[in-house]
């Protein structure tokens, strides 16, 4: 089956989860701005229904749907509300710790496990179907250059996010030639306002180290740029794996830092 020359209307309805900040916020705006209908999906009401409220003051169309993504019984739920949609960007995920392995809290790991991991593999079985049937559908997973190469003190994440990039690369074989693309996008340091902070549980002297003496890390504009790039080529044309850095960034350990 081929993609059809112009895009369904179920095409152009995109699902963006962790929508209510960061990149997942920034992906929503600017999918929306490219004429998707997009439906914000975020444990946090409050955010995507002013975000959704925002995008739709501007002109433009979004819905928010309050949603965990590791609740599997509410995502078949979301799945059976939406049955229409062309694009999945699944986005929500995040970082605890940054233990060694010696001493790492394995609740920390079963965390990120469960939000990278199981939550794309859970918005993208319940999805798959309705992406199939538009018959132009992309998955998108937002992974991290964390999951393409170790560092100290980030086992639990760069475990998670490795088993996010082998998901997608996965689904790519297994359903090459259906009317789906996988795109993942792999982002290196980006400074949002919470990733970093969530990461040390609110300790914002250990967040701002992070960032220190980088002259310009990504933004979520940044990331968010690439993503909607990559979904708005044409149907015939699969972005498999996207690496972005700041320019100061050579790897996950070689950051240049102007003290």
């Amino acid at each position: 089956m081929t993609a059809p020359a112009t895009p369904s209307a179920a095409s152009r309805i995109a699902v963006v989860t962790g929508a209510s900040s960061g990149i997942g916020a920034a992906t929503a705006r600017q999918l929306a701005a490219a004429g998707y209908r997009v439906v914000l999906t975020a444990r946090r009401k409050d955010r995507i229904e002013a975000l959704a409220e925002e995008i739709n003051a501007a002109g433009h169309a979004a819905t928010a749907y309050p949603l965990d993504v590791t609740d599997r019984a509410a995502v078949d739920e979301f799945a059976t509300a939406f049955r229409t949609v062309g694009v999945l960007v699944n986005n929500a995920g995040g970082a605890l710790g940054s233990d060694p392995v010696a001493t790492g809290d394995p609740e920390d790991w079963r965390r990120m496990y469960e939000t990278n991991v199981l939550g794309t593999l859970n918005m993208t079985q319940a999805l798959l179907p309705a992406l199939t049937a538009s018959g132009d559908g992309t998955v998108v997973v937002v992974s991290s250059t964390a999951g393409h190469g170790t560092y100290e003190g980030g086992a639990g994440y760069v475990a998670a996010k490795h088993a996010e990039h082998v998901l997608a690369e996965t689904l790519r074989l297994e359903i090459v030639g259906q009317p789906v693309r996988v795109i993942e996008i792999a982002p290196g340091m980006v400074k949002t306002d919470e990733f970093a902070l969530t990461r040390f549980r609110g300790d914002e002297e250990k967040a701002a180290k992070v960032y220190q003496g980088v002259a310009e890390p990504l933004t979520a504009d940044d990331v968010a740029d690439t993503i909607a790039w990559a979904v708005t080529r044409p149907s015939h044309v699969n972005v498999d794996l996207l690496v972005l850095r700041p320019r100061a960034q050579a790897s996950n350990t070689k950051v240049h830092r102007e003290l």
